[in-house]
């Protein structure tokens, strides 16, 4: 039975995670196909469902909306999936505002808006989550702390500043959503264009007095510069398809096009679909939606747009950068297991080979279906660089442990794996988006999959040196059980990656050296961005020459390499946070704390090695008892 305990084991976690790889079928209203129609949001095409993950994380923390957080998950709380809370409030936004999506947990912004601090179910309220409502009567003071909070550094932002910022770019992100619709959002397209085009005279009156330098209607000239630039694009040009030309246009736009006698169709579908959910008709929706992709796939020059929606929402339900996390856990308690009893839990050592064999598989899948939408390497931004880091380190554990089945390549595999989509989780619920557009010194698929992707293997490797360290001196120190074979092998191991890391580090220093002179103009300028590369090329090398000079023995190698995981971490995460430099575009808040706790972690570790470790295992202060040889 053991025989097969692996392999069932690996297929009941396959055979979970495949019914996780579909769009759910809509049972009632037609949530997911609203959710799969194409947008332009920021420069960017998605699905309409990924505009509304995107905002709802950026508020709340998370994809779905719960309308009743005051109540415990077996009360079943109602909730909403993102694309439902997006279309309420894209036509009902009076209703939308009264629901509790808001996050708030910093104690002096909810003091600001004079709102609850402890849950109260008798008012409704767990003290976390707020409705837009609720923020309304302090608003203009809100809009002033935040003024007076972004005149400051990043660096010198308190967490009350930080958090007043945060929750302005979620309010920002929830008004641009809510203009989606335009005039179609009453569901009687002539009745909102009576209005919507009275304010659009309006905002002309008070453009044409702004370029003049009169008085002007402020209130008119914001509405329809909001309309005009910051709504989401929905609808192809018409013609477009004949001329070749991919550009959309906003609600605003098809306005304007109706108000010189041109059709619009896209608005009268849009108000179709608003009409039919504003009076509660399930089929008529389904119809409207259906109605409105069918009228994107007949166009040629869309049809591409539509596809890769669908695939970008495909990706969003199976999210197998989460699940693989998920199952990366349970391979790492299985392989630790096994180590108290090798010959006996051997069955759980394979299950955990095989259970990160099937994450790897689902991660690469995961990349390159996100290579298929976004058409880039794998490494373009912090959130891609920890998923990259997370595969790269699976391949190398899982080497290792074909080469030294000892149940450390796999723990090393499933523990950085872990690790770096937890930091790529983190990273999603800070920025809201995955799929970003690239500033310009950025847009080249060249040197993204060259320099990029070098010194991003070069993080990885060093990474998986330092863990293997980690657990050296966890075994030689408080397990007891590292034995002489297990320390040359992880010496071994050690040895190999972090020769790896540091020639995927100098590569990739030099082709970014070579990458600044073609952007900057000069090969170096000791930026922070290039001192962190480089610090992990010299820290690597003083490694390696330190064990060629016979100046480190195990214990010694297995110190540096956990400084590796320090230096590592600081050029991945910390240079960034100094906000100086030409590479200060991956800013990141709240990250600084993190990373001098981890730092002191492994500083720990490296005392720990000192104190309670041999300078070898073959050679300890201690000399362990012999086995008897055969004759």
């Amino acid at each position: 039975m053991k025989k097969w305990l692996p392999l069932i084991i690996t297929l009941l976690f396959a055979g979970w995670y495949a019914g996780k790889v579909r769009v759910p079928k809509d049972t009632g209203w037609a949530f997911n196909a609203f959710g799969s129609i194409p947008v332009v949001v920021d420069g960017r095409h998605m699905p309409m469902d990924t505009h509304a993950r995107t905002v709802l994380t950026l508020l709340r923390g998370k994809q779905e909306a719960n309308y009743e957080p005051w109540k415990s998950f077996w009360e079943k709380p109602r909730m909403a999936g993102a694309s439902e809370w997006a279309l309420e409030s894209m036509v009902s936004p009076e209703i939308a505002d009264t629901r509790p999506v808001v996050r708030i947990d910093n104690p002096d912004v909810k003091g600001l808006f004079d709102l609850p601090q402890e849950p109260d179910k008798a008012k409704q309220t767990d003290g976390k989550h707020f409705s837009w409502s609720q923020l309304q009567p302090k608003w203009n003071e809100f809009i002033s702390e935040v003024r007076r909070a972004s005149a400051k550094e990043s660096d010198k932002q308190t967490p009350y500043e930080q958090a007043l910022i945060r929750l302005a770019s979620g309010a920002q992100a929830y008004r641009k959503m809510k203009l989606t619709f335009g005039p179609a959002a009453v569901g009687d397209l002539g009745a909102g264009l009576t209005d919507y085009q009275k304010r659009i005279g309006e905002w002309r009156e008070a453009f044409k007095a702004s370029l003049q330098g009169q008085d002007y209607d402020q209130q008119a000239y914001g509405w329809g510069e909001e309309q005009r630039t910051s709504a989401a694009l929905i609808a192809p040009r018409e013609g477009a398809e004949k001329a070749g030309d991919s550009k959309w246009a906003s609600p605003f736009d098809e306005a304007l096009a109706l108000e010189r006698g041109e059709p619009a169709p896209t608005l009268a579908g849009y108000a179709d679909i608003a009409k039919a959910f504003r009076s509660g008709d399930k089929p008529g929706f389904a119809a409207a939606v259906q109605s409105h992709l069918d009228s994107i796939r007949t166009k040629e020059a869309f049809a591409a747009d539509l596809k890769k929606a669908s695939r970008e929402q495909l990706l969003s339900f199976a999210a197998p950068f989460y699940y693989g996390m998920s199952i990366a856990v349970f391979a790492a308690l299985m392989a630790i297991a096994s180590w108290f009893s090798p010959a006996k839990l051997e069955w759980m050592r394979r299950s955990a080979v095989q259970l990160m064999v099937l994450v790897l598989a689902i991660h690469t899948i995961g990349l390159v279906v996100r290579f298929m939408i976004e058409g880039r390497p794998p490494v373009t931004t912090l959130y891609t660089s920890a998923i990259f880091i997370g595969w790269a380190a699976a391949i190398f554990g899982l080497l290792f442990e074909k080469i030294y089945p000892y149940a450390i390549g796999v723990v090393v595999a499933a523990a950085l794996e872990f690790c770096a989509l937890f930091i790529a989780h983190y990273l999603h619920i800070q920025d809201g988006a995955t799929f970003k557009v690239l500033q310009p010194v950025l847009d080249t698929n060249f040197w993204l999959a060259t320099h990029v992707v070098m010194v991003t293997l070069g993080y990885a490797a060093t990474f998986v040196g330092g863990f293997i360290a980690l657990i050296y001196i966890v075994r030689a120190a408080f397990g007891g059980n590292l034995t002489p074979d297990l320390a040359k092998a992880l010496t071994r191991m050690t040895y190999a990656v972090i020769c790896f890391a540091t020639l995927f580090s100098f590569v990739g220093t030099v082709l970014g050296g070579l990458w600044a002179d073609q952007s900057w103009g000069r090969f170096w300028g000791w930026d922070v961005k290039e001192n962190g590369a480089l610090m992990i090329v010299l820290w690597n090398a003083i490694l390696l020459h330190a064990r060629w000079g016979g100046l480190v023995k195990e214990r010694g190698l297995m110190c540096l390499a956990v400084g590796g995981n320090i230096v590592t971490a600081w050029s991945w995460f910390g240079v960034n946070n100094l906000g100086i430099g030409l590479h200060s575009y991956g800013f990141t808040s709240g990250v600084m704390i993190a990373l001098v706790v981890f730092a002191v972690s492994q500083v720990v570790m490296i005392v720990c090695a000192g104190l309670f470790c041999g300078p070898s295992i073959t050679s300890p202060k201690t000399k362990p008892e012999l086995e008897p040889q055969p004759a």
